[in-house]
């Protein structure tokens, strides 16, 4: 391993102009996979491992590389994962009819400005959360072995070995290759794109359903989530499909098909359950973090006083974050540009008379919500990973929490005719939070890593900083390129059969609208905090019990929410995960093959979603939005069987494989 002095960390081969420049073009190309992804699944997934792959490959071939060099490139391109989350949200102005495309300007500096204040709010958070802190990171510390491994440092002779040999990029690009062939074959309609089945019982006329997505994606996303996490958002799914709507069609009674007073029971009943329980959930991390937070910037205080004596030498290299003074005046500087945003966004949709106040009072929201939201995003990301975030949660409760604001600050001193302009000033706000919070969640998932291959802090900062700056160029024409091929559910004169479903999106939007509009169904979110309240309690009584099993409250959440065409198969990936590893455990070279699964799973979600950024493109072009098919409608019971087939063989086929590259 290269080694420098503590005090010189200018010394290492670590933060390099072909660094940056792969990590970018890596960036570039997850961020557009991430944007489609999460607008169709309601889940982004972490670019950090598949990055690390690609580049030991390519900085291998040029030659002289560290470890630390590839830990930049993972890092950069790491945004790419996270920085997309911002579809969560951004999508809502679109869906409630405010705008019809994306201003790029205007998405881009929300996304750069609020990234980078992301980046500098967790500067001071590294030694609670990260350095002091026992929490697993598992994304963080499975990145951290795929590097080691790369680089020949890995503890695990078989890790290693297999490394050298290719077999962990060979992973990646057969699981890409046989996510997006399969993704080709199912929008031919040959496949069917989900197992799907409703039905009805009783006079009362309950109702419930499922949906398998064959979504090779999704299943990968369950094999990196876990099986704690992949059990939890079952729980939340049984939780909303197997009580809540039969419970709200007794409650309401609808006619129509199964599927369609089911889906309407989830939309306007059940997703608001799932709201309460991820705001508990949020609310609950927010409260265990007070102590560790203080101590935190105690601490980073300490350092820089240290540094500012000229006593900074002293100081290990893996103890250089960007100085204090620096991070507030970067913070500052990027304050300004939101607080520019605020005001244009006003002026131009009709809150002019309320513009400075809008303004300065929204730079102080974004400036102390977004720290908050950094802290409870850091923690989760530490505790079940980035893939998994709370950011679902954390848009909830920010979205609320600003038009509530709104209501008591503002509404009064507008026309009635206004309050469209209110819901829409409330998404453009929660926009900018929900940046700061995507990348907060990322940036300490890759300080883990970064600890345990000896990186120095700093460098990473500055390295996710232009990794912000890359991601924020591709969303805004990624977001209208797909805006102009399906749509989103919810949008005006958008047709709800091809429309991407952004539930996230959709969900925001509508709490927006309902609280602004005094509209809102409150006790359903009550009793969505009770669930997650009862939720909290068992899973602390279960880490008394045993250590092997726990209920994680946000992926409950996000069960009950999300809809099952986007939990079921995350779950099935995490069995079936759950399966390949302890397959592992009993066979030699155990670590070898567990890692080439996770390689592997990255792969299969790497490959649909760029597939899906690509076909978008046919879409649009096109003018169909089925410009593939092959069959029709005849076809559709076949096709459901045919699809579901397949994809278990293909799955088993693919772990059976993976298997074998070790033993080869």
């Amino acid at each position: 391993m290269n080694t420098t002095a503590p005090g010189n960390p200018a010394a290492l081969n670590e933060f390099t102009f072909r660094g940056m420049l792969i990590g970018v073009l890596i960036t570039l190309v997850f961020t557009a996979a991430n944007v489609y992804f999460g607008l169709k699944a309601g889940l982004t997934f972490s670019t950090s491992i598949p990055a690390a792959v690609i580049s030991m490959a390519i900085l291998r071939a040029l030659g002289g590389a560290t470890l630390q060099e590839n830990n930049i490139v993972q890092t950069v391109a790491s945004a790419a994962g996270t920085l997309s989350s911002i579809i969560f949200v951004l999508p809502g102005l679109v869906i409630v009819g405010w705008w019809t495309g994306f201003p790029f300007w205007m998405s881009f500096f929300i996304c750069a400005a609020g990234g980078i204040l992301g980046v500098m709010y967790t500067i001071p958070l590294r030694r609670a959360l990260v350095t002091d802190s026992d929490l697993p990171y598992p994304e963080g510390v499975a990145c951290a072995e795929v590097l080691k491994v790369g680089a020949g440092e890995a503890h695990d002779a078989d890790l290693e070995a297999v490394e050298t040999g290719g077999a962990g990029l060979k992973a990646v690009l057969v699981g890409s290759l046989v996510s997006a062939a399969f993704y080709i074959v199912v929008q031919t309609q040959i496949f069917a794109s989900d197992v799907v089945r409703y039905f009805r019982w009783g006079k009362a006329g309950a109702a419930s359903g499922f949906d398998f997505s064959l979504s090779f994606a999704l299943f990968g996303i369950g094999q990196l989530v876990g099986p704690a996490v992949g059990l939890a958002m079952l729980v939340g799914t049984f939780i909303g499909w197997g009580w809540a709507v039969p419970h709200f069609l007794l409650l309401h009674p609808a006619t129509g098909s199964a599927a369609t007073v089911a889906e309407n029971a989830w939309a306007h009943y059940v997703r608001f359950l799932g709201a309460g329980t991820i705001g508990v959930a949020a609310v609950w991390t927010l409260g265990t973090l007070v102590r560790p937070v203080i101590k935190g910037l105690a601490a980073a205080m300490a350092s820089s006083r240290v540094r500012q004596s000229g006593q900074g030498h002293t100081l290990a290299r893996t103890e250089h974050d960007i100085p204090v003074r620096i991070v507030g005046l970067i913070s500052l500087i990027c304050l300004v540009p939101v607080a520019g945003l605020l005001w244009h966004f006003s002026r131009i949709s009709g809150l002019g008379s309320e513009a400075l106040l809008l303004a300065l009072a929204g730079v102080v929201f974004v400036a102390l919500m977004g720290f908050l939201v950094s802290t409870v995003c850091g923690y989760m990301a530490g505790l079940i990973g980035s893939s998994n975030s709370p950011l679902s949660g954390i848009g909830i409760l920010v979205v609320v929490v600003c038009a509530l604001l709104l209501v008591l600050g503002v509404s009064a001193g507008v026309l009635p005719g206004a309050r469209a302009a209110l819901v829409a000033f409330a998404l453009f706000i929660t926009s900018v939070v929900f940046a700061v919070a995507s990348i907060a969640n990322n940036n300490l998932q890759d300080l883990k890593t970064g600890q345990l291959v000896d990186a120095t802090p700093a460098k990473q900062q500055w390295a996710l900083v232009v990794g912000v700056i890359a991601g924020a160029l591709v969303i805004p024409p990624v977001l209208d390129l797909v805006n102009r091929a399906f749509g989103f559910l919810g949008a005006p004169g958008v047709n709800p059969a091809h429309a991407l479903p952004a539930p996230q999106a959709g969900l925001i939007a509508a709490l927006a609208q309902g609280v602004i509009q005094h509209n809102v169904d409150w006790s359903a979110i009550l009793v969505g905090a009770l669930i997650g309240v009862l939720v909290i309690v068992l899973d602390a009584l279960l880490s008394r019990v045993t250590r092997r099993v726990s209920l994680p409250p946000l992926a409950v959440g996000l069960g009950i929410y999300l809809p099952t065409s986007s939990t079921l198969m995350i779950v099935v990936g995490a069995l079936v995960g759950w399966w390949f590893n302890r397959r592992a455990e009993q066979r030699p070279r155990a670590e070898a093959i567990k890692q080439l699964g996770v390689l592997l799973a990255s792969g299969l979600i790497v490959g649909e979603s760029l597939l899906g950024v690509v076909y978008s493109f046919v879409v649009v072009f096109s003018g169909r939005h089925a410009p593939i098919a092959l069959v029709g409608a005849s076809f559709a019971t076949a096709s459901m069987w045919l699809g579901g087939l397949v994809f278990a063989a293909v799955v088993f086929a693919l772990y059976r494989w993976v298997e074998g590259l070790v033993r080869a």
